[in-house]
């Protein structure tokens, strides 16, 4: 018999596990959703099928779930199916968990040493034809982009050297090359990075390797026209701590941050290093080359979020380093010599950062993002990291000007995506789930972009919960199709 979840922030409330797998045909709208938004919006949950085997566990080792949400002619169709990993396998043929502590397969049940332990939870990506799962432990799989069945683990045809694919990939709409890099490529806590490219056909072209200072969580990177940008944060992995059953990552504000830049289509051999005091970033909004400059933009904290790593490192924010975060633009001057850098204040912290496709990699005007205001409501548990989202904001980055958007209602947001428009002049929109903490359901919010703190102008009723996604991306009907 299946034992219960843990009474833990992780599997309780908004967070409990939904361990469904349904499809959902025309969901109620109400408003107006235009029939232009045409395409598919695909999004991964963590959602684990069993209890953790130790009794704890992290949120973010919870089994992939692939969700598609299809807008067509004004309609929207719900589709949800579990990731069909190795590990999903196992622990159904065994009827209970497997699997110990977050990415470290020391601590696994005996039967499961040596399979594939990577859940694919983190990111959608539609490039080449193909979808694939994401997360940055392992290598991709592929799913059926229309019926989102498994196809199995993706390496490029064994082209593919590195171990490992992160959960964040950048493409550049005009050749249609995707960027992707893979941290730990060698082995657990190794401080091998490949660097990597598929041209537009999803065919490996480029794979270069590296070492950064230290092992680090690299979740995301960023590309120009010109550069290639690593960050390497302080949030770091001992093989020895891993051996001996300990968790995978701890914070270390001894280490100092660094950023490695190197020509995007160059070799390794000409990154520049540069570096800072310690300091933490998950999620990059653009980056841009402007000649000699090149700028990074995106939010940054203290410290790493998530609880179960604060606990490990036994930091104990204060209310002080909750506020201290910010949106910021770090500009580096590639004709220096030297480490040094500087930063610039954009905006209020938060994250989840999105720009218009057409903006990647390029100077640009506007961003949006999500954040939590205490003026919006008191914090409510939803996500990873405790306490979800209620705001969400568009950033005008020139000026600074903000307008944002939050609910009358105890809401907390997930990740917003945007979805272009065709009609000349047009923002385009955003779309969001929005987790309704006194209904115990989920909405689909749809906005003008430009217009956003107007409100919704379509709103979609889900009939149930969806757990927390980490990320998703739009796909328009014309690629799929």
């Amino acid at each position: 018999m299946t034992t219960k979840f843990p009474d833990t922030f992780d599997y309780a409330g908004f967070n409990a596990p939904m361990r469904v797998e349904c499809d959902i045909y025309d969901l109620v709208i109400e408003g107006n959703l235009p029939k232009e938004i045409d395409g598919v919006w695909y999004r991964t949950v963590p959602d684990p099928q069993y209890p953790p085997m130790l009794g704890h566990d992290t949120y973010l080792s919870g089994d992939g779930m692939i969700s598609a949400f299809k807008f067509e002619d004004g309609h929207i169709d719900f589709k949800m199916r579990y990731v069909m990993t190795d590990r999903v396998k196992a622990e159904r043929k065994a009827r209970r968990g497997l699997f110990g502590l977050y990415r470290n397969p020391y601590t696994d049940d005996p039967s499961v040493r040596g399979i594939n332990r990577c859940v694919n939870n983190t990111t959608p990506v539609f490039h080449g034809g193909r979808l694939l799962a994401l997360k940055e432990d392992g290598l991709a799989v592929e799913l059926d982009p229309h019926t989102l069945e498994t196809k199995g683990v993706f390496n490029y045809g064994g082209k593919l050297r590195s171990q490992t694919m992160t959960a964040h990939t950048r493409l550049d709409e005009d050749s249609g090359d995707l960027y992707f890099f893979g941290y730990e490529a060698s082995g657990l806590a190794t401080r091998d990075v490949s660097y990597c490219v598929a041209n537009r056909e999803g065919q490996l072209v480029k794979e270069e390797w590296f070492q950064v200072p230290y092992v680090s969580l690299m979740h995301d990177f960023a590309v120009t026209k010109e550069h290639a940008i690593f960050p390497v944060f302080p949030t770091t992995a001992d093989l020895g701590r891993i051996k001996a059953g300990g968790v995978h990552w701890v914070c270390d504000p001894d280490l100092d941050t660094y950023v490695g830049i190197m020509p995007r289509d160059g070799g390794v051999k000409d990154m520049h290093w540069f570096r800072r005091p310690a300091c933490s970033a998950f999620h990059f909004m653009n980056a841009y080359t402007e000649g000699k400059f090149v700028h990074l933009d995106f939010g940054v904290s203290k410290f790493a979020p998530f609880p179960f790593i604060q606990e490990a490192s036994h930091i104990h924010p204060t209310p002080e380093d909750m506020r201290s975060g910010r949106v910021v633009r770090w500009t580096f001057d590639m004709s220096k010599p030297g480490e040094k850098f500087e930063e610039y204040n954009l905006a209020p912290a938060g994250d989840f950062p999105r720009i218009a496709m057409d903006d990647h990699m390029k100077d640009y005007s506007i961003g949006y993002y999500e954040r939590f205001d205490p003026e919006a409501g008191p914090p409510l548990v939803a996500g990873p990291v405790g306490a979800g989202f209620n705001t969400l904001s568009r950033l005008e980055v020139k000026s600074g000007k903000l307008k944002s958007w939050h609910s009358n209602r105890p809401v907390t947001i997930q990740e917003e995506v945007h979805i272009p428009s065709k009609i000349p002049g047009h923002e385009g929109y955003l779309a969001l789930v929005a987790d309704l903490h006194d209904t115990q359901l989920s909405d689909v919010l749809v906005f003008e972009a430009e217009h956003l703190d107007k409100g919704p102008i379509a709103t979609a009723h889900l009939p149930l919960r969806l757990r927390n996604q980490v990320h998703g991306n739009w796909v328009t009907a014309e690629e799929l199709f």
